[in-house]
């Protein structure tokens, strides 16, 4: 399991890390559930683009999205989130972000579904500093299963394609790195957040 200090010092080398096998298969299988759970439960809605009032455009992004509140949260959310509260404290302490708080929620994507290129800050918001994103799915995900994560480290430049393996944790600058979910052929989960300054 990648340590904090790892992840930090790579964020610190190039501004973005991928670092597989961040949580451990059972604690993986343990949020999974919750995660479909809530799915089953009916909790998710179609995610919508551009912040307040968000519209539903599934040409340009075809997940479902349940927005997380720590009150609410399961025995393995609660974990989850205070693993990455401990990369928060990292992250501040060896980058200076001022990183104040964590906005997450659980997203599934059926498959076709997919997410085209964007930026993870808003135009009028500048609050959204690290994304990170936490692959919930089953441990026999290839790259033929699709729904991998293109990412620019730069936008000129050949982009990599990401396995959304389950256990790996996707941490990058909000405002620097384009990226985009290519369809997948099998249901997608995601923990996907933002740590944000004040």
């Amino acid at each position: 399991m990648p340590n904090t200090e790892s992840i930090v010092d790579t964020l610190a080398e190039r501004g973005w890390c991928v670092a597989t096998g961040f949580l451990p298969e059972a604690a993986v299988a343990a949020l999974r559930a919750e995660c479909l759970q809530a799915h089953t439960d009916g909790a998710f809605h179609a995610a919508g683009v551009g912040r307040g009032r968000s519209q539903v455009r599934a040409e340009v992004r075809g997940d479902q999205v349940l927005w997380l509140e720590e009150d609410d949260a399961g025995p393995a959310l609660r974990g989850v989130l205070q693993d990455l509260e401990t990369l928060r404290q990292g992250v501040n302490q060896a980058l200076f972000l001022g990183l104040f708080d964590l906005e997450t929620h659980f997203a599934a994507y059926h498959p076709g579904a997919g997410y085209q290129r964007h930026l993870d800050r808003f135009r009028d918001d500048d609050r959204r500093s690290l994304t990170v994103i936490l692959y919930l799915n089953e441990p026999d995900w290839h790259r033929d299963d699709g729904g991998l994560l293109r990412f620019w480290p730069d936008p000129e430049a050949t982009p990599l394609d990401i396995l959304p393996a389950g256990g790996t944790l996707v941490t990058f600058l909000s405002e620097r790195f384009w990226h985009e979910v290519l369809p997948s052929k099998r249901q997608r989960l995601s923990l996907t957040g933002w740590f944000r300054r004040r």
